[in-house]
């Protein structure tokens, strides 16, 4: 922060200028006891002032009284999904994201009306030009900006089938196309031949390259797979996303290739990959230290889910089907299967164009 800044957010009690994990200077106010509020900037404009106010009137009311939303309004109804028993199904870190990104929409200003929260704004109010505002104030961060709006479907999704309400407007506003185009970068095999080069056989980073390759598993799989998951040299697990809603159980044969790497890798007792201190991995635990990992051998694009990318383009490549690729990675819908499928496809066509050519050209010059 600079030091005009500091001093700018100085004059203001409470408030706070915060960078998020996108290099964006964010604003809120915050008084220990309430409810954060989110602030428009800049500072010392005439909307920053209006929300200013705002928050600072909310804040005058006794501690505690914010915490029993009006029956009806869209706190309130948040509130009710979150004690049901659709979200208490979830997988905890959904919850853990979906609780948050609700309650941050709890401090917007109503549009128009600074003096007025969508957490105060009643349900039946609460239209599709109204969630699309909530939707576009995260517009510069397009992933915040649609799993705000998913965990909004998901409210009203539960609402219409417990009576709550007659519709859900949040199906008529659209996600916004990601900035990412692809998700992530997919490892070619110059890429996965340079991390092999930095770390051989023996090491950690190794071992956890395997995991990753020749299951084709998620790095939430990969952090538990252990020798209790192996039987008669397959792999039998529960894939951990949807393990609570729809479970997808999977029996992959453990290859060659992959048995080998974990014959000569140092293991842990529970789990084939354990931290510096002897524990299972956590899953981002384990994103953040792959991902160095990754910058040692100087690939800044690649992270573990690249590998799950790989390992499905290579097995298109090798001339695996839709069902097969389905059945390898535990996709229940073809469409990811296709995908690479028809890159693959694409790539050979085209390859066969350019030798037609280059058999049209010899034909000329005979």
């Amino acid at each position: 922060m600079s030091t005009g800044a500091g001093m700018a957010v100085a004059r203001y009690r409470y408030v706070q200028e915060l960078t998020d994990r996108h290099g964006h200077k964010r604003l809120y106010y915050r008084r220990k006891g309430y409810p954060r509020a989110t602030l428009r900037g800049p500072i010392g404009s005439a909307e920053f002032i209006a929300d200013y106010d705002a928050a600072s009137r909310k804040s005058t009311e006794a501690p505690g009284s914010h915490t029993r939303p009006a029956q009806g309004t869209w706190r309130w109804l948040c509130c009710a999904y979150l004690s049901s028993v659709e979200f208490n199904a979830l997988d905890p870190s959904t919850q853990r994201v979906r609780r948050r990104a609700l309650e941050l929409t709890w401090d917007e200003p109503a549009p128009n009306n600074a003096a007025i929260t969508y957490a105060q704004c009643p349900v039946e109010r609460l239209d599709a030009r109204l969630i699309r505002v909530l939707r576009d104030r995260k517009a510069d961060a397009p992933e915040a900006a649609n799993g705000r709006l998913k965990a909004i479907r998901a409210v009203f999704s539960w609402a219409c089938e417990a009576d709550q309400t007659a519709g859900n407007p949040a199906r008529e506003v659209k996600f916004l196309k990601s900035k990412k185009q692809g998700g992530f970068h997919a490892w070619d095999d110059t890429e996965i031949a340079k991390f092999e080069d930095r770390h051989p056989i023996g090491s950690k980073a190794r071992l956890a390259l395997a995991l990753l390759l020749y299951t084709g598993q998620r790095r939430s799989d990969v952090v538990t797979f252990g020798r209790q998951h192996v039987k008669a040299g397959w792999l039998h697990f529960v894939q951990h996303k949807n393990r609570n809603r729809n479970p997808v159980t999977l029996q992959l044969p453990i290859l060659p290739e992959l048995q080998s790497i974990i014959e000569q890798s140092p293991t842990g007792d529970l789990t084939y990959l354990v931290t510096e201190f002897g524990k299972p991995f956590t899953n981002n635990g384990f994103g953040n230290w792959f991902g160095d990992r990754c910058r040692e051998a100087g690939l800044t694009d690649c992270s573990a889910h690249g590998l799950r990318k790989a390992s499905a383009r290579r097995l298109a490549e090798w001339g695996a089907t839709t069902e097969q690729i389905k059945a390898w990675c535990g996709w229940r819908t073809a469409k990811e299967a296709d995908r690479y499928l028809r890159e693959v496809n694409q790539r050979k066509l085209a390859g066969s164009v350019a030798r037609l050519v280059s058999k049209g050209k010899t034909g000329t010059e005979m």
